[in-house]
């Protein structure tokens, strides 16, 4: 054989892996568990029976989750109650390109709509027996597991969405009374599972934040950037904005708080004009949850303001911080549990000065800083590289609707990149396993 020859028969076969096509699912694949309907679309039958608490969410749970349209001719935007995104993330992952056979799963996600189930523990006739929430489940996965999907890895690799916030599910076990919440976070059967939750506590190794939904589920790249257009032409005539509720400013001893200081500084300011703007405050009245499906009531005047105020109410995250970056409007923070420590991997962290404010709430309520000075004290340039590097983020935290088209797939929404994380973080868990596991050995 010649020499020439014999070289191309020594290279033959590493020209051929190369010229293989990759596997784009490798590391990606998911396997949906399946469960009995107790566990999911049996809990969406009880969609009114807790109305006088969380209000009736059966109007809401039509377009498989994203809620009916805003109106008869809307293509994107929706009446989406957040609590439904157990739903909407079912669905979504049901067009998942990497979905595999349990034998060759990277993780598995657990389709339990956890929120809705616990409704009966917050509310209903288990209210005294919440220590109990996801012992069913439980059950169920280490009894009828024919594939060893949990007993191979103990549960690291298993993944669900629980769409409140961490601390709804994290009373403990042995709490006498019980306190509000259920067990489920707490409960040690549990620990291994990842849970995708709209706020995580400071230690969050079981859980990871997501966004929450909005109102705006575009199917198709033209609607995406024709609505990222109107936000850039939006014309901003009020220096800032709040949507929410609480902090009355007629409440009687109701402690110094930064909702009342906002409201104080809003009404204030709600007529006078500042520097080139025509109100230096806009408040929007959302209490007793009127905002809640009605996004033009608050979208329009988030699209009139460079910054929306989002203090922190029951916990410290808001729906509307993710309404204010898809109207273009600066979020303004009063602590960094707000979004900063919370949602990593759609919000990076070290970017966080690039387009949002931090004004700490101590120095509002307790030293009467200017809310209004601060941001006037904002060089306009910095406003404007703020707000295109808000834009920038739209793709990021829109859950964009099912069946969109392949272009608009293409750029992440927040379900891909929440599914990358929960990939990523099952990942380092099974690794840590392993090299725990060889040390043992050695």
């Amino acid at each position: 054989m010649k020499p020439h020859h014999l070289l191309l028969f020594l290279l033959l076969p590493l020209l051929q892996i190369q010229s293989q096509p990759s596997d784009p699912c490798s590391g990606r694949r998911i396997h949906i568990r399946s469960l009995p309907p107790r566990f999911n679309t049996d809990l969406l039958l009880n969609c009114s029976v807790y109305t006088p608490f969380t209000g009736d969410l059966c109007p809401f749970i039509t377009n498989h989750g994203l809620g009916p349209k805003t109106h008869t001719r809307s293509k994107s935007w929706f009446r989406t109650d957040p609590h439904l995104l157990e739903l909407l993330f079912h669905h979504r992952l049901l067009e998942y390109p990497c979905l595999s056979s349990p034998s060759a799963a990277d993780a598995v996600f657990l389709p339990y709509y956890a929120a809705l189930d616990s409704l009966r523990y917050l509310y209903g006739p288990d209210i005294n027996s919440s220590s109990s929430h996801g012992l069913h489940l439980f059950d169920h996965l280490t009894h009828n597991d024919p594939h060893h999907l949990w007993s191979r890895n103990s549960g690291h690799d298993h993944f669900l969405v629980m769409a409140r916030p961490a601390w709804d599910f994290s009373q403990s076990p042995d709490a006498d009374p019980p306190v509000w919440g259920t067990s489920f976070l707490t409960v040690p059967v549990f620990f291994n599972v990842t849970a995708l939750t709209f706020e995580s506590r400071p230690w969050p190794w079981q859980e990871h934040a997501v966004p929450y939904p909005t109102s705006f589920h575009p199917a198709t790249v033209v609607r995406l950037e024709s609505w990222i257009a109107r936000v850039r032409r939006s014309r901003r005539t009020s220096l800032m904005m709040f949507a929410g509720g609480g902090g009355s400013i007629g409440a009687v001893n109701s402690p110094p708080n930064v909702r009342r200081s906002i409201r104080v500084e809003c009404e204030n300011g709600s007529g006078t004009a500042w520097e080139g703007y025509a109100r230096v405050c806009e408040f929007v009245d959302c209490s007793d949850g009127v905002c809640e499906h009605d996004p033009i009531r608050f979208m329009k005047p988030m699209l009139r303001a460079s910054f929306c105020l989002q203090p922190p109410g029951d916990t410290p995250t808001r729906k509307s911080t993710f309404d204010s970056i898809i109207a273009g409007c600066i979020p303004v923070f009063f602590e960094e549990a707000s979004a900063k420590a919370q949602f990593g991997w759609h919000l990076p962290e070290m970017d966080f000065e690039e387009f949002s404010v931090l004004v700490p709430k101590e120095e509002v309520v307790a030293n009467g800083l200017s809310i209004t000075e601060v941001l006037m004290g904002i060089p306009e340039e910095r406003v404007r590289r703020m707000r295109e590097r808000l834009i920038e983020m739209v793709p990021r935290v829109i859950y964009r609707r099912h069946g969109s088209s392949a272009e608009l797939r293409e750029s992440k929404d927040a379900f891909d990149l929440a599914v990358e994380g929960v990939l990523g973080k099952i990942k380092e868990r099974l690794r840590g396993l392993r090299e725990e596991g060889e040390a043992s050995v050695v």
